[in-house]
């Protein structure tokens, strides 16, 4: 399976069944809750979570059929024309702004592409109001920021409710390893100083060869599947309480919007290797024991590997100052803020040019 198969898009729920039971307006997921609102007449609507587990899905069986099976479906997309990414409009709209970087979306040709369902999805919790008030309270802890960018925190309409697609993998460990094991132990030697002979305690390690073998079992590693934002910041946005996953349903993607994965299922668990690599070591570590350890060569098998596609909420916003864009997101279940910034770079200079003014104030004084 190719992983360019999988292309990145964003899309709104087209269910139509979505409705007011009271006047047949669209109906919105309200954050915080289990129900759909209607944005005219109020009526709450709720949802019904199915009582049912969340499977996962083997990632070998996956891998080899692939291209068929009911755990595809197929999307209808646009693209943006500035940051690339793909996106799927409500019918009947043919304009919007792109999320991921503020560009206006116009519908001028359509795409189709075969996507991996989502199993899961952690609701919204935290309401456009909540998340508002986060930003803003990040943003007055952002020194030498440009004017501009504190205005921006007023315009509520501005933060979008989007779900992140995220793969978790399960996988069994073995990994055989060499290396050396260090013993710390305390000897007296003897020196001159002066011309005076002394004596001090010297503290050197006796290192012994090794070699080994552990397993490990690791439950739903996380990686971000989208290339959309920096994964610096969406990983700061853990931790994310998994344990309330709730099983798929279109319902709560009613008024958000959901991106499609960019990084496809094997590359996702070549990413999750990545993450498991340094809690393996800690283990080889810990077994080799002593006071120091080294670790000269580490070889790991993978095996029962299970996957799971699921969605994470954020509210997320574009801002584009001086010709670039800076996007801010808030975890939409924590509330927890991470953002890139601009600089104002007159305030920097005024700043240091008061300082290098209260330096030279003080040494003319004191002189």
């Amino acid at each position: 399976m190719e992983e360019n198969t999988f292309a990145p898009k964003l899309s709104e729920t087209n269910q139509a069944e979505i409705v007011c039971s009271n006047c047949a307006a669209k109906l919105e997921f309200e954050p915080g809750t289990t129900s759909l609102t209607c944005p005219f007449c109020g009526t709450m609507n709720e949802i019904e979570i199915r009582d049912e587990s969340i499977d996962e899905l083997d990632f070998d069986h996956f891998m080899s059929e692939a291209e068929v099976g009911d755990e595809l479906e197929e999307v209808s997309t646009i693209a943006c024309e500035a940051c690339g990414a793909i996106t799927t409009l409500d019918p009947n709209v043919v304009s919007s702004d792109c999320p991921f970087c503020g560009n206006k979306l116009i519908v001028k040709s359509e795409s189709t592409s075969k996507q991996i369902k989502p199993k899961s999805l952690l609701p919204f919790k935290i309401k456009r109001q909540e998340a508002q008030e986060a930003f803003k309270k990040w943003l007055k802890k952002l020194w030498f920021a440009p004017p501009g960018l504190k205005k921006f925190a007023t315009e509520a309409e501005k933060l979008a409710g989007m779900y992140l697609p995220y793969w978790t993998y399960d996988s069994d460990t073995y990994s055989k390893y060499k290396g050396q094991r260090g013993d710390d132990y305390t000897t007296t030697e003897t020196y001159t100083d002066n011309g005076e002979t002394k004596t001090r305690s010297v503290t050197k390690t006796s290192w012994t060869n090794v070699s080994g073998s552990l397993n490990l079992f690791f439950d739903d590693v996380l990686v971000l599947a989208s290339k959309s934002l920096p994964e610096k910041k969406t990983d700061k946005l853990d931790p994310w309480d998994l344990e309330n996953l709730v099983p798929f349903d279109e319902k709560f993607l009613s008024g958000f919007r959901t991106e499609t994965y960019r990084i496809g299922l094997k590359d996702g668990f070549d990413v999750a290797k990545v993450k498991m690599d340094p809690k393996i070591r800690v283990a080889v570590e810990k077994q080799i024991g002593g006071d120091q350890q080294r670790i000269t060569s580490l070889a790991t098998t993978y095996s029962n590997i299970k996957f799971k596609h699921t969605l994470l909420p954020i509210w997320i916003s574009a801002y584009r100052f001086n010709n670039k864009v800076y996007r801010f997101i808030v975890n939409g279940r924590t509330g927890k803020v991470q953002g890139e910034r601009p600089w104002c770079w007159w305030k920097i200079a005024l700043l240091i040019l008061a300082i290098v003014g209260v330096v030279a104030a003080i040494y003319y004084f004191s002189g």
